[in-house]
């Protein structure tokens, strides 16, 4: 039991998950699952006893139960005790000063991420602005390395998104090439595919990785089926850089899923033993959002910022290349408008940076929510500002297949311009070598990169013919 009194009012709370929940900035999906703060002077209180909270009561008190649940299992297992020896007699609230502090620099943060569980990092989150959670983050460098390296401070990674709602070859190839010759595509070249066949996952695979290939681009492809699919496409010899699964916080939402620990375990190692990176061994891309064991009854009680940051935990067990948060992805029954969805951004980028994870963000909302582009401009700035590993390029940031808003090709280009970012070094270097970018690292119009486009599009046509079983 956790108690404090505010004025005349006691305010108490059964356990540490209630208290976790109801010291959370509202949003709707807490709400509708009766876990939100009653009132505004409620979430002062259970802040109030969260801030005195000592760090050590998160090793103690699971918020589901170690018995229960693998991923509480592997959070309490992998713990660091070394690594969680400088701030081990801290409490919440000054754990969260001494993260503001001129003390807490890259070279500290990164020794502690170890020893941070992901309770640990969600709890004190809720007791920061907006503002701490950007400061906080952009003192974070976490670089991952495949055929690239991403996560380099002043440098910002964009994956191609190139759906189509049929997995049209044309139509991929086409958005693949739009999104090179506006220099994006070093975080990843990834399909959600519209359809789970692995004789069309394999195919979409094959057309990447001749493009890659053809012209050696330094970058990795993906396609982002069910791991057991990937597992299927690597059995038969299909050219597979990447790892994808979606992940939870929870076992419970793991499994409905279709995953467990073991599998992702199996499907890094499948990944490893192709040998196709180069530069560095993380293979595994996972996508998480804020919400996803709610929506598959599968959340204890805790509340979704705090389920978030465990599904981060389980990134950190796989040394993935790249952790997306679709932040905005699940819909206004889990966060409603721009300012809940830019909270949660912020907040999902903030948790992942301190425990160690090359964190992007997809930006984005469903047209049923109360967001627009507007929303997006804002929340792309942010991240920017706050050190954001990549975020995503989708054709005119309309996903039609997905059929949900996103940032696009040139909003990437906007935020690399606006704040001096650039690419992923050895992409950079490629869109240099193809005049795609010029010396100062601005991007050349049609009539300057006319003879690699049309060498690109060549490429792209004589594939997607053959794809489709044309003559060439």
């Amino acid at each position: 039991m956790y108690a404090t009194t505010l004025g005349s009012l006691r305010y108490t709370f059964p356990d540490l998950r209630a208290v976790l929940a109801a010291a959370s900035p509202p949003r709707s999906g807490d709400l509708l699952a009766g876990l939100a703060a009653r009132s505004m002077e409620e979430r002062v209180a259970a802040r109030c006893v969260l801030a005195d909270l000592p760090l050590v009561r998160f090793l103690e008190e699971a918020v589901i139960p170690y018995e229960a649940d693998e991923v509480t299992r592997l959070i309490l297992d992998d713990h660091d005790r070394a690594a969680f020896g400088p701030v081990c007699a801290m409490t919440v609230g000054s754990f969260r000063e001494w993260l503001l502090s001129d003390e807490a620099d890259p070279a500290s943060l990164s020794a502690l991420c170890a020893g941070l569980t992901p309770e640990m990092v969600a709890g004190v989150s809720k007791l920061m602005r907006n503002q701490d959670l950007i400061a906080v983050a952009r003192k974070c460098e976490v670089v991952s390395r495949f055929r690239n390296t991403i996560g380099l401070r002043g440098r910002l990674s964009v994956r191609i998104q190139p759906n189509h709602p049929t997995d049209d070859p044309a139509g991929i190839a086409a958005s693949v090439l739009d999104g090179l010759l506006l220099g994006c595509g070093d975080a990843v070249i990834g399909i959600n595919p519209a359809s789970d066949s692995i004789e069309g996952q394999i195919m979409l695979l094959q057309l990447l990785d001749e493009l890659r290939e053809q012209y050696d681009i330094p970058t990795q492809t993906c396609v982002l089926s069910h791991i057991t699919n990937t597992l299927a496409a690597i059995e038969r010899q299909a050219p597979v850089d990447l790892v994808f699964q979606s992940i939870a916080g929870t076992e419970a939402a793991n499994r409905s899923f279709g995953i467990d620990l073991e599998l992702l375990r199996e499907g890094r190692d499948a990944g490893l033993s192709l040998g196709r990176h180069t530069v560095g061994s993380n293979v595994m891309y996972f996508e998480t959002g804020q919400g996803s064991a709610l929506s598959a009854e599968a959340h204890h009680g805790v509340d979704q910022q705090t389920l978030e940051a465990r599904a981060h935990g389980v990134a950190r067990a796989f040394q993935p290349l790249l952790v997306n948060s679709v932040v905005g992805f699940i819909g206004p029954e889990y966060l409603y408008d721009g300012k809940q969805i830019a909270r949660a951004a912020l907040e999902d980028h903030f948790c992942g940076k301190l425990l160690g994870l090359p964190m992007g963000v997809d930006v984005c909302y469903t047209n049923h929510a109360e967001a627009d582009q507007d929303d997006v401009d804002s929340i792309l700035t942010l991240l920017g500002v706050a050190g954001v590993s990549f975020i995503m390029g989708v054709p005119g940031a309309d996903d039609v297949m997905l059929n949900y808003q996103s940032t696009s090709y040139h909003d990437a280009l906007y935020l690399r311009q606006t704040l001096g970012l650039r690419a992923a070094p050895e992409f950079e270097a490629w869109l240099m070598s193809l005049g795609i970018l010029d010396a100062q690292g601005r991007i050349q119009g049609p009539a300057d990169v006319r003879q690699p486009s049309e060498r690109l599009l060549r490429l792209s046509g004589k594939r997607t013919r053959a794809a489709i079983g044309a003559p060439p």
